[in-house]
């Protein structure tokens, strides 16, 4: 097993997924994704600074305003954003020590961000799709 799968297993093997970017709109992966991890048995948290609510769940401005525990933050923002939600994350997990990784969907590469995630000891995976690997991992077993 590759070092990147065993860090997509074990990303997947957390429960509780803020998702930063998630859309009230069901035709868009950021709606569909969540939607379809919430099937799975995943708490999902939204975080949409312009929604107050998605799929009937409390929706956050930002990952440091979320009261509960937080083991993934899922990343639906373009990659220009994404280093200051890593920023967000690793100040969250130095006051609250409960984010363990960072997931950038298909499509979304920060190498900036990377780096700086892994030296403050975040799991991190870029340009993957979290409903994909988890029905790709799902069938093979």
């Amino acid at each position: 097993m590759t070092e990147e799968e065993e860090k997509i297993r074990q990303i997947l093997s957390f429960k509780n997924i803020a998702v930063v970017g998630m859309s009230d709109n069901p035709e868009k992966p950021s709606n569909r994704v969540p939607a379809y991890l919430m099937k799975q048995g995943y708490k999902i948290i939204p975080v949409n600074p312009t929604k107050d609510e998605i799929m009937g769940i409390k929706s956050y401005k930002s990952l440091l305003d979320i009261e509960d525990e937080i083991e993934v933050v899922n990343v639906f923002r373009r990659p220009e954003h994404v280093l200051e939600v890593v920023k967000d994350a690793i100040e969250r997990k130095k006051k609250r020590g409960d984010i363990k990784a960072i997931w950038l969907q298909e499509g979304i590469i920060n190498d900036e961000a990377k780096k700086l995630a892994e030296e403050n000891g975040l799991l991190f995976i870029q340009d993957k799709c979290m409903f994909k690997e988890h029905l790709r991992i799902k069938n093979s077993e």
